[in-house]
C-alpha cells in the first residue's frame, strides 16, 4: 500500500528542477478541494466549514506538507513574523513579556522570532541588521538606547517598531513601558518614608538599572541624603553576584540600612547572603527589589519589591504591530504603563 506521499508523486506532473517536494496542489488533490480553498484554509481558516478545515489539515498531515511562508508573504505582503529583541533569557524578568507577545500574536496567525541581544549594543545592531532584510511584520525591541546606526537602519527600514520597557516621547516608532528614573525616583521616596537613611545599592552593568540608580540618587539627594555607596555587578543578574555585591558593600560600608537592588534576583542573592552573615531582615538590614517576580513573595522574609506588568507590555506590544499590519489606527503611539511599589516584609 502507497503512502500518500508517494500516491501524490504518482499522480503530480514532474516537479520542477530544484524541487520534488509536496505542493499545494498536492494536498488540494488529497482533500479533494480546489487550490484556492487550501490556501485559504491556511491563511483565513474561519473562511472555509469546519469539514472543509479538517479536510484539509488531514491532508496536509497525510502528505507532510510544509507551506511555503516566503512565497506567501510575497503575495500578501506580509510575512506573519514578528521579531522580538531582548537582552536576555536566562533571568525570568523578560519571561512574561515573551509570553504575552508569543500568545497574542499566535492568536492572530502569526509567530514570533526571539533574538538574545545581550547587554551591548553592537549585538543588537548584528540582530538588527539580520532581521530588517528579512522583512517581518514587526520588530519588537527591550529598551530605547540604540546605537545611531542602529536607529538609522530601524527608521529607514518602514518596518513597524514597538520599543517596550522604557519610556520617550520620542520613540523610534511606538512604545509601551515606564520610566525607570521614575522608578527609581520612587522608591527612594518609599524608603524614605520607611525611615532608612543609609542605603547601598547592588545594580547590574545595564543601562535602564542605571538610570534607576540615578533617579534614585537624585531623589535622595533631594531628601538630604548623599554618598550612596554601590556595587556594580556583571550583567544579567544572577543570584551569585547578588550575594557577592553585597559581601563587598557590606565589607565596605557596614552601616547601611538598606539595599535597593537592581532586580529582585540579586535582591534574593542579598537576602541569602545577609543571612548567612547573621544579619536580620529588616532588622538590621532591609533589602529592596525590582520586578515582582513570581517568588518574590515566597522568599523568607518576602521581598519588597517593584512591579512591572510585563503581560500587558507584550500584549500591547503586539496589538501595536498587528494594529499597523491590519491598517486599524493604533491610537496614542506612547503607552506609560506605570508601575507598583509593592510593600512586603524585607522593607
Amino acid at each position: 500500500m502507497k503512502s500518500p506521499s508517494e500516491a501524490v508523486r504518482k499522480n503530480k506532473r514532474a516537479p520542477r528542477p530544484g524541487t520534488g517536494g509536496i505542493t499545494l496542489s498536492d494536498v488540494a488533490s488529497l482533500a479533494g478541494v480546489s487550490a484556492i480553498t487550501v490556501s485559504r484554509a491556511l491563511n483565513t481558516p474561519a473562511a472555509v466549514s469546519p469539514d472543509t478545515l479538517e479536510r484539509v489539515r488531514s491532508a496536509i498531515s497525510r502528505s507532510g506538507y510544509v507551506p511555503n511562508l516566503i512565497a506567501g508573504g510575497l503575495a500578501s505582503n506580509r510575512s506573519r513574523l514578528v521579531a522580538a529583541l531582548v537582552p536576555t533569557i536566562a533571568g525570568p524578568v523578560f519571561l512574561e513579556t515573551i509570553q504575552a507577545l508569543t500568545d497574542a500574536l499566535a492568536e492572530a496567525g502569526c509567530q514570533l522570532m526571539l533574538g538574545q541581544s545581550g547587554y551591548s549594543g553592537a549585538r543588537e545592531d548584528a540582530l538588527i541588521d539580520a532581521i530588517v532584510g528579512r522583512r517581518p511584520d514587526g520588530i519588537v525591541l527591550t529598551g530605547i538606547m540604540h546605537s545611531p546606526e542602529g536607529r538609522r537602519r530601524l527608521l529607514a527600514s518602514g518596518i513597524p517598531i514597538v520599543e517596550t520597557w522604557d519610556i520617550t516621547p520620542t520613540p523610534i516608532d511606538m512604545i509601551v513601558g515606564f520610566s525607570h528614573e521614575k522608578v527609581g525616583a520612587a522608591v527612594a521616596d518609599y524608603l524614605y518614608g520607611q525611615g532608612f537613611r543609609r542605603p547601598g545599592v547592588v545594580i547590574a552593568e545595564d543601562q535602564r538599572a542605571m538610570r534607576r540608580r540615578a533617579g534614585f540618587e537624585e531623589r535622595l539627594a533631594e531628601l538630604g541624603v548623599h554618598g550612596i555607596p554601590v556595587c556594580t555587578v556583571p550583567a544579567p543578574s544572577s543570584l551569585a553576584n547578588g550575594r557577592a555585591g553585597f559581601a563587598d558593600l557590606r565589607a565596605r560600608h557596614p552601616d547601611i540600612d538598606v539595599v535597593f537592588c537592581g532586580s529582585d534576583v540579586i535582591a534574593h542573592g542579598v537576602i541569602t547572603e545577609a543571612q548567612a552573615l547573621g544579619l536580620s531582615i529588616p532588622g538590621d538590614v532591609a533589602v529592596m527589589g525590582f520586578g515582582d517576580l513570581p517568588f518574590a513573595a515566597f522568599t523568607h522574609p518576602s521581598l519588597s519589591t517593584v512591579r512591572i506588568d510585563g503581560l500587558s507590555i507584550g500584549r500591547q506590544a503586539a496589538r501595536f504591530i498587528l494594529d499597523v499590519a491590519e491598517n486599524r489606527d493604533v491610537g496614542a503611539r506612547v503607552r506609560d504603563l506605570g508601575f507598583l511599589i509593592v510593600k512586603r516584609a524585607s522593607a
